[in-house]
């Protein structure tokens, strides 16, 4: 603080230490230190950042009025309402982030999935909104949280790690705080998979010695080649991080030991035609690699990042990376947002960097229309969070958009109209698919028609992937919710029943389905999935997951014996074999029933299984539930109707290769009238896979429907063992 605040920030500093030591005397951590030496390394952090005296007092400050007995009031009195506000800020966001935890005791390691935990984090984005160094204090909370995590017990340790690396490391990035970004992103994976950890660390210790002799001699001759071109620069080496490296080795599917580009230098040059010169000078010593060039200095990352990217073969042919950029550059790219808050008299904030830091603004807009704070958590992880591309328009204006996205997404960039009015799209002066997944670089044109009759209720349907961008959904969800309502309800009555017919799963009551998605009429389910705020995929996630969750007992009865078999419990009989009755092959998403065979086991049928409904067979029925196997597979059969065509089986092979699922046996029949219809039988996880699948064989060029087939015949009998003929 010393080295860039004034006396009275280094006073102000000092007397928040003072206070907070007082306040926290006597309490230690779960690790046995101290309970100060928490903020006090917490304010260490952000003074790194450079940020001003006011956050690092919050900092030294943010534990005292949850944790102590001193209150926020008496905070205010010694400190001033602006230190206050940011503690209050802080405190909040630690208040939130306990209940959570608290009300989720088992620490699940995919926390963020728990409603209370995404509200912790959508009330963090808000928290931004008002005031960035809320969340900036929060990260430097974190970051010292995770660096003292062994003290915790295993599976909270994982489920703080999980947490970390799905949020707090993706929003420092975000923020362009690489300092802080890398250690989150080591700390979270040495403990979500330590011995892939621990070998990594292991190898690069073992070769660290080589490594820096030849980075040594690689920075030699670019201070000689550079000095000689008259470009002054600062050149050093690059570490690579662990997490970074576990990340490329997963990618390009290789070991340590085929990973060539571990080595990495860093030129800093004073003005930005400084860059370009020592590329220049680069490219002209050592080769370069095509198409590992990439210039975010002509088109900067929203977080505000800016360099020039290059990969070269150097010296003894091995693999050099390139950063190439202006000291103040570097200086962004180090700390991100931090470098740039600063507070003017009056408290008004800069307005160059406000405009920076737009897409924050976008967000917060955003999460006032997503429906719950689960949404807007995936909406972050798609839209924010994901790798970017940069993608043109025929003018030459650049929008940027997470990996993945298609025209669709890229018309709604440019304008909710556009996209309303969108009927498809050209890259590259080539017409495509409206779910190609576009690539930086790509000049996208979208084609328009004045009659269009607005967006199509596909697009909202994840497993055909026309919409990547929670951006992209909403507006055409607000499309939706304009159109009548009489409309909607129709619309998606017809949706449900044919999802409901398309999955076999007639048998599911409407009312039923309604009361689990919290709707108190059917007709308000209707709506939902009309107006696009509910959809068909999500439908059958839920009714899988209705059928894994057991409903309790009203009252407190004596636990049946249950045994798991093959993925099924069976309740009330135990050390009985079961099998899946081919008559009406069921999977985990549909109500079932188990039927006392005998010599035979347990039948695991349908509940609405023909060849178990009469009344001489109900003496034998026994409850029988889902288990939780993830590696158990069942059968289903799909009859698919469409028109002939060469490739058509191909093309339906095609995906489900793609889903990794697997067929089993596939009959054909061509109809007089070219109708093809085609039997498959497939292995399928669950209904929800099995959702997922039948949607994107109903995308394939020329298909009519698909359906799931219940039956394969009319069931019989024999020793009273039900069986398929």
């Amino acid at each position: 603080m010393a080295a860039y605040g004034g006396a009275d920030d280094v006073a102000l500093v000092r007397r928040a230490h003072e206070f907070a030591e007082i306040a926290h005397a006597g309490q230690v951590r779960q690790s046995g230190e101290p309970y100060i030496s928490h903020p006090v390394q917490s304010a260490f952090i952000l003074a790194d950042l450079h940020l001003e005296a006011t956050a690092i007092a919050a900092a030294l400050l943010h534990d005292v009025p949850e944790d102590t007995g001193v209150s926020l009031d008496e905070v205010r009195r010694d400190f001033g309402d602006e230190v206050a506000r940011l503690v209050d800020g802080v405190t909040k966001l630690g208040r939130l982030e306990r209940q959570s935890r608290d009300d989720g005791r088992r620490y699940q390691v995919l926390h963020t999935d728990d409603e209370a935990a995404a509200e912790t984090v959508r009330k963090m984005f808000l928290a931004m909104a008002e005031d960035l160094r809320v969340v900036l204090i929060k990260l430097a909370d974190r970051l010292h949280n995770m660096r003292t995590l062994d003290a915790l017990p295993e599976l909270r340790r994982r489920a703080i790690a999980q947490e970390t690396m799905e949020i707090y490391a993706p929003l420092a990035g975000r923020l362009g705080i690489w300092q802080i970004k890398w250690q989150l992103e080591d700390l979270a994976f040495r403990h979500l998979e330590p011995e892939r950890y621990r070998e990594i660390a292991a190898l690069l210790q073992g070769r660290r010695g080589q490594r820096e002799l030849y980075i040594a001699r690689v920075i030699a001759a670019l201070h000689e080649e550079l000095a000689k071109a008259g470009v002054r620069a600062v050149v050093s080496g690059r570490p690579k991080h662990i997490f970074s490296i576990a990340r490329k080795m997963q990618r390009r599917g290789v070991d340590f030991h085929q990973i060539y580009d571990l080595l990495a230098v860093r030129v800093l040059v004073d003005e930005v035609a400084d860059c370009y010169h020592a590329l220049g000078v680069i490219h002209t010593l050592w080769r370069p690699i095509p198409g590992q060039f990439d210039d975010y200095i002509a088109m900067p990352k929203e977080s505000m990042y800016q360099s020039l990217h290059t990969t070269m073969i150097g010296p003894e042919g091995q693999r050099v990376e390139l950063q190439i950029r202006t000291h103040d550059m570097h200086r962004t790219a180090e700390y991100g947002v931090a470098a740039h808050w600063r507070y003017k008299e009056g408290g008004k904030r800069d307005v160059r960097f406000e405009e920076k830091i737009a897409w924050l603004r976008q967000l917060i807009g955003w999460q006032k229309e997503l429906a719950g704070a689960h949404e807007f958590v995936e909406s972050l992880k798609t839209d924010i969070f994901r790798d970017q591309v940069f993608v043109f328009t025929p003018r030459g204006e650049v929008k940027e958009l997470p990996a993945g996205a298609t025209p669709i997404d890229f018309a709604y960039r440019v304008h909710t109209e556009v996209g309303h009015r969108c009927i498809g799209a050209k890259a590259n002066g080539r017409l495509v698919p409206l779910d190609t997944p576009l690539r930086t670089g790509d000049i996208v044109e979208i084609l328009t028609a004045k009659g269009a009759k607005g967006p199509s209720r596909d697009w909202l349907n994840l497993s055909l992937g026309y919409v990547k961008t929670a951006n992209a959904r909403d507006k055409i969800r607000q499309w939706f919710r304009r159109q009548q309502r009489d409309e909607n309800v129709v619309r998606g009555r017809e949706l449900l029943e044919r999802e409901l017919l398309r999955l076999g799963l007639q048998d599911e009551r409407p009312d039923e389905i309604a009361k689990f998605f919290k709707f108190e009429k059917v007709e308000d389910l209707y709506l939902a999935l009309g107006c696009g705020d509910l959809s068909t995929h999500q439908i059958a996630q839920r009714v899988a997951q209705r059928q894994e969750q057991p409903a309790l007992p009203e009252a407190a009865a004596p636990t049946p014996q249950a045994m798991t078999v093959s993925g099924i419990t069976v309740m009330g009989v135990g050390d009985m074999l079961t099998r899946l009755a081919r008559c009406c092959s069921p999977v985990p998403g549909d109500e079932i029933v188990g039927y006392i065979t005998r010599g035979r086991g347990v039948s695991v049928h349908r509940a609405t299984c023909p060849s178990v409904m009469g009344e001489d067979e109900r003496e034998r029925l026994v409850p029988v539930e889902w288990g939780r196997s993830a590696e158990q597979v069942y059968p289903v059969t799909l009859r698919i109707e469409a028109l002939d065509r060469v490739g058509l089986l191909r093309d339906v092979a095609g995906v489900v290769a793609e889903e990794r699922l697997s067929m089993s046996a596939v009959n054909t029949n061509v109809l007089p009238d070219t109708t093809a219809l085609i039997q498959v039988s497939i292995a399928v996880p669950g209904i929800e896979r099995l959702s997922r699948l039948i949607g994107k064989i109903e995308g394939i060029k020329n298909v009519y429907s698909v359906t799931r087939e219940l039956s394969r015949g009319d069931a019989t009998r024999r020793d009273g063992a039900v069986r398929a003929p």
